[in-house]
This record gives structure tokens, C-alpha cells and sequence, in this order.
């Protein structure tokens, strides 16, 4: 039974390859220009079953586990990583909590139709006043009778203009509890009182919109609670150490895909009577390239396996993803340098990758939040003896 499963897991990789290489590449163009996903791209992300790789098989889902996951997002990711987002956020943080802490019929109501690609989920966690410190969150939810209202902004959420389904993070204690305080809430894209903002205008990831959102007096039934009142922090957490180990993968193949560019330009590119491949500069910053995401893809495959086999992985998502998204940020960085002038220019695509591989860096947990979860731990472990 493992056998054919990972032959199943062998021919949705290749075919993920197949996808990013003839399809989203050539799509890439397009979508700077209109900053939208085209149809075509759409059909064949449902096509491949991606909106639903990591919900369970019952559910209409390919019940990918995350080392599984992994393997395919790094593959998608050798295209403009704004495809992935475009999926991505429905697979990652957008159902991870109704897997995980939804009740049968949340899972029924939702999970099939995001499976299918018919709908999409966002994660509505960011505010303007609390980034970093997620637990500062002023987002209120007030019970009244039998319901709950909601007032409040979030900033930043990804697809929210997509999405028929946030789950979203509300202070339903006194502000004193801290993120004892916090509930999560699943509330419909279409519910009264939900209002999308205009998107942001953003150095890259263009294709994949980023949009202020608002609740007024957003009412919602009792059974719109997810998981226990005061525990939503718990799954926030949860949901982004996955999603930690999803962006360091979205990082990683940027990443490659701008080493590759770089190393092929090398080859063609003569100066000085030689191709610049032949010169130690260059290919030193290729090896330096090719070394460090060798690294960080070991820490990415660890932290999906961790996860995988149910052990703890906090600390290792915070490794994959500092490291896959510092380093991948480097090597795009070196991919503009070995193009030189025309690697400053967007008549090649390694500009692109720069600007799209930047906010790695920031979202899911900037590089100095995973410092300070990985200090901790070192920390702790100290202390212990």
C-alpha cells in the first residue's frame, strides 16, 4: 500500500513540474500585467486536486500529509510564487484549523467545497496594531443572546477577496487574559457587515492580493465558534507553525528557480573572450546557491516529516523557515548580481523573483519572531540541565 502511494506521490510531483514549467511560467508575464490569475491557470490548479492537497480523502481532499505537501508546493514554487498563494492559503492556514478543531459539521459545511477548489478560505489573524504580537489584538467578539458579533479590523490577509470563508481571531475575554482571551470564529465571505478594502499596492508576490478587511457588527450563530472560546490562540499557532513549514517550501523554490536562470545565463553569457561560468566570481555565488538551499531543503524535509509522524516541530518550522527564506532571498539576490545590468531590468525574471521571495521574510512569523521561538527553545533546554 505505501509503494503505490508513493507512486501516486512520484506522478503528482512530476506532474506538478510538467504544470510549472509549461503552463505557470509562460503565465507569468500575464499576471504582472493584469495582477490576476488567468482562467486557464485556475482550471488546472483544480484539475491537480491543489486546493485540496492537504484535506482529508472524506472529505473530497487528496489527504496529502505535509512531507507529501512539501514535495509539491517546491515544485509549484519554481513559478511566481503567487500561484501558490493563490491555493495555498486555502490548503495552509485557511483550513488547517477546521481540520483540526472543527466539529463534523463544519467540516461537512466547508472542507468538500474547498477541496474542490469552489470556494476559498483566508486567515484573518494580522491587525494594523498587532503584527508581530498577534496576542495585542483588538478584534471584539461580543456574545448577544445566541449569537456573536464581531467588530473590528484586520490587515493584511491574503485572498481575502476570494475567500467565501475566514477564519478569524477575536478577543471574546478582558483584555488582561492576553491570548486567553482570544477566540476563533469560521465567518461566511458574504456574511452582513463583512467589508474588503482596497488592495494593497506591494513590492512583489503580484497576482496575489493582499486586502484590509472590516467587521461591523458582524453577527454570527453560536455554531460559528471554532474549537473552545479562549483557545483560538492555540489554533492560530498551530495553523502557522504548518504554514511556516509551506513558506519556507514557497522560498525554497524561488530560490532554485533564480540559481537555474543565473547558472544557464552563466553558460551563455560571454565576457572577456569566456563564458562568465568559467570565472571563479561567478561560480562561487552559484555553489554558495546551491549549498545553502541543499541546506535549507533538509530542514524544510525534516520539519514536514516531524510533523508528519505527530512529534513536536515548532522549533524545526521555525528553522526551515528562517533558513529557506534568509537564504533563498540570498541566492536571488546573487541570481540579480551574476545578470549584472540585466538582472536590474524586468526583461529577465530574476528581478522578479528578488522582489517575490522578500516577503518571505515577514509573513507566517517575521525572521526575528522564528529567532525568538528558536532562543527560547535553546533557552529552555538549558535551563533544564
Amino acid at each position: 500500500m505505501e509503494t503505490e502511494r508513493e507512486e501516486t506521490l512520484a506522478l503528482l510531483v512530476e506532474a506538478c513540474r510538467r504544470f510549472a514549467r509549461e503552463v505557470l511560467v509562460p503565465a507569468e508575464v500575464a499576471v504582472q500585467q493584469t495582477q490576476e490569475i488567468p482562467a486557464h491557470v485556475v482550471r488546472g490548479l483544480r484539475e491537480l486536486g491543489l486546493f485540496g492537497m492537504t484535506v482529508p480523502e472524506e472529505y473530497g481532499g487528496l489527504g496529502l500529509n505535509a512531507f507529501e505537501e512539501t514535495s509539491l508546493v517546491t515544485e509549484i514554487c519554481y513559478a511566481q510564487p503567487a500561484f501558490r498563494s493563490f491555493f495555498g492559503t486555502t490548503n495552509g492556514v485557511g483550513t488547517l484549523g477546521i481540520i483540526n478543531f472543527g466539529t463534523e459539521a463544519q467540516k461537512l459545511r466547508y472542507l468538500p467545497r474547498l477541496a474542490s477548489g469552489e470556494m476559498m478560505a483566508s486567515f484573518a489573524l494580522t491587525e494594523p496594531d498587532s503584527g508581530s504580537d498577534a496576542a495585542s489584538l483588538q478584534t471584539r467578539a461580543v456574545r448577544d443572546g445566541d449569537h456573536w458579533v464581531i467588530n473590528g479590523t484586520k490587515r493584511f490577509i491574503t485572498n481575502a477577496i476570494h475567500a467565501g470563508v475566514f477564519t478569524v481571531f477575536a478577543r471574546t475575554g478582558p483584555k488582561e487574559l492576553g491570548a486567553n482571551g482570544i477566540s476563533a470564529f469560521l465567518v461566511r465571505g458574504d456574511a452582513p457587515g463583512v467589508v474588503r478594502g482596497k488592495p494593497e499596492h506591494k513590492l512583489g508576490q503580484h497576482g496575489s492580493t493582499t486586502t484590509p478587511l472590516d467587521f461591523n457588527e458582524v453577527e454570527l450563530d453560536a455554531d460559528a465558534l471554532l474549537g473552545e472560546e479562549g483557545r483560538g490562540f492555540r489554533v492560530a499557532m498551530m495553523a502557522l507553525d504548518g504554514g511556516r513549514i509551506g513558506i519556507a517550501a514557497l522560498a525554497l523554490g524561488c530560490g532554485l528557480a533564480a540559481t537555474d536562470f543565473a547558472a544557464d545565463y552563466a553558460l551563455q553569457r560571454s565576457q572577456f573572450g569566456a563564458a562568465i561560468a568559467s570565472y571563479q566570481a561567478i561560480q562561487w555565488m552559484l555553489a554558495d546557491s546551491a549549498t545553502e538551499l541543499d541546506a535549507a531543503r533538509l530542514l524544510v524535509l525534516r520539519a514536514a516529516w516531524l510533523k508528519e509522524q505527530g512529534k513536536p516541530f515548532t522549533s524545526e518550522a521555525s528553522m526551515a523557515k528562517l533558513m529557506a527564506s534568509e537564504r533563498a532571498h540570498a541566492a536571488c539576490d546573487r541570481a540579480v548580481q551574476v545578470l549584472g545590468g540585466y538582472g536590474y531590468v524586468r526583461d529577465f525574471p530574476v528581478e522578479r523573483f528578488l522582489r517575490d521571495v522578500r516577503v518571505t521574510r515577514i509573513f507566517e512569523g517575521t525572521s526575528e519572531i522564528q529567532r525568538i521561538i528558536l532562543s527560547r527553545e535553546v533557552m529552555r533546554r538549558h535551563s533544564r540541565g
